[in-house]
């Protein structure tokens, strides 16, 4: 096994290449360069250093990693038989996937492998667009990179923006969270005589100028709020300043007790836009829950007790402990045996239970929730019949029971009765998997849609509605179900 080294070309032509480097490049034993698209190629050609290039390898692929893989095997190969070098654009740690490659491949104990030096291709583009990068800057790969990336307060920097296509894709990607307007500067062979410098709106970057593989997209810091109104890191300011010294009187003496109903008609009304397939709705009304998870954990801060990133620690380590198919080596067959693992898991989270499994299942809210949460934890011990039949038998029990009451009982016992059969109700729709407190609002919802339709049917009739009969008033009623079945 022979040495490898790899060597940096810089970012401009032969007047910017270091002296150090021209000489080991003049020295090689035997030169490899990844592509000859680069400024100071033709001239090294003239200077009469000879060298093997790899670009007949982007040929015989559709994507860059395969085109990078092949390089790397190659490079190994060849420094079996032979001490080489290998010339890379830019610094060989700076954005070029080949050299990480060929790291892996000398951890692994494949290569005898040495890195030599080379001007980086972000001096001459810091140069070039006088920015410092003490302010904070990002680097990112425009083949792979995500929104999720992008820190829109810092200097953003995307490379291996080689062509109009990647050039619409990295546009694409940014339009998710800028605006579309929003100025981009497109930076093209920084540092060398061809070196250009244009300025474009987002929309336009596909479109403004040749883009090739000396380009390097520069995206500016926001200057406002309101340039980044789609980051988290926004909303999070706009919360804070609500319940800061100079915000809203109302949101500074807001708790999380007084805000517990708004959670509660803002979890409603979200799924009231689910039902209605409304995705505009959905935006709004999750927009308005994110609104009071934001508020509790600002509440948490201001009182320091807690913030949003114990809130988000919190989760985080549920989710991936909760998921070991996922994040580890269990392998599961279907939801089921999912979700009878987060059970498990669960229960050896909590311990050995000392108080009552029923403790922390009961909703003020609602009593349909706390039916069905005793009713679950309840199951979760055995405590259940082992399939639906038996909670049918129970209703019809307790129906009956019920009806008996009402013959010949007292209002105490019908309404303990009646208690009943709506506690045997819940316990089928658990059996088939249906939320009762989900069913509820929906009903409500269809109520006041079709009532709704027949106060407007009484509006057009011009009479009140002493003056129409039950059965003209269940007319209207079923023309709203009609008219609803014929919309579905």
């Amino acid at each position: 096994m022979h040495q490898l080294t790899v060597i940096g070309l810089g970012a401009g032509d032969l007047n910017q290449l270091q002296m150090g480097v021209y000489k080991k490049l003049k020295n090689a034993h035997k030169l490899y360069v990844r592509t000859i698209d680069h400024p100071v190629i033709k001239e090294l050609q003239q200077e009469g250093i000879v060298f093997e290039s790899f670009d007949e390898i982007y040929e015989k692929h559709e994507s860059f990693q395969p085109v990078y893989e092949e390089i790397c095997d190659k490079l190994v190969e060849a420094s079996r038989h032979e001490p080489i070098m290998y010339a890379v654009p830019g610094h060989p740690l700076v954005a070029e996937q080949t050299v990480q490659l060929l790291i892996t491949a000398m951890n692994e104990g494949k290569v005898d492998l040495k890195i030599e030096g080379g001007q980086s291709f972000l001096d001459p583009i810091f140069g070039a667009l006088k920015i410092d990068p003490i302010d904070g800057f990002q680097l990112l790969d425009g083949t792979s990179f995500s929104i999720h990336d992008v820190n829109m307060r810092g200097h953003v920097l995307i490379a291996q923006v080689y062509d109009a296509f990647s050039a619409s894709e990295v546009k694409l990607t940014l339009m998710e969270k800028y605006r579309d307007d929003y100025p981009v500067t497109i930076v093209t062979a920084a540092g060398s005589s061809l070196e250009k410098l244009t300025t474009v709106p987002l929309y336009e970057l596909d479109q403004a100028v040749e883009i090739n593989n000396l380009t390097t997209i520069y995206v500016p810091p926001v200057q406002g709020d309101l340039d980044a109104l789609r980051d988290w890191v926004t909303f999070r300011k706009i919360i804070a300043t609500l319940r800061g010294p100079n915000g809203c009187p109302w949101d500074q003496k807001q708790t999380h007790e007084s805000l517990k109903k708004y959670l509660l008609e803002e979890a409603h009304e979200f799924l009231a836009a689910i039902d209605a397939e409304d995705d505009y709705g959905m935006v709004e009304e999750l927009g308005d829950v994110l609104l009071q998870v934001f508020l509790h954990a600002q509440i948490g801060e201001d009182e320091g007790y807690f913030n949003l990133e114990e809130v988000l620690a919190s989760i985080s380590e549920k989710m991936i402990r909760r998921h070991p198919h996922v994040f580890g080596d269990v392998s599961v067959d279907n939801a089921e045996e999912v979700v009878a693992n987060w059970e498990d898991i669960k229960r050896a989270e909590k311990g050995e239970q000392t108080e009552s499994l029923l403790k922390g299942e009961y909703r003020a809210s609602s009593s349909l929730q706390t039916s069905y949460n005793y009713q679950k934890k309840a199951a979760s011990v055995g405590f259940d019949w082992p399939d639906p039949e038996g909670a049918w038998d129970k209703f019809a029990e307790e129906w009956q029971e019920f009806r008996e009451e009402i013959t010949k009982g007292t209002s105490k016992a019908r309404l303990d009765e009646f208690g009943d059969v709506l506690f045997t109700l819940v316990n089928i729709a658990r059996f088939y998997k249906i939320s009762p407190e989900e069913a509820m609002i929906h009903a409500n919802e269809k109520f006041a849609r079709r009532f709704n339709y027949v106060e407007q049917k009484v509006k057009e009739s011009g009479k009140p509605f002493s003056e129409l009969t039950l059965e003209q008033l269940d007319s209207f009623w079923n023309e709203a179900k009609a008219i609803e079945k014929k919309g579905k």
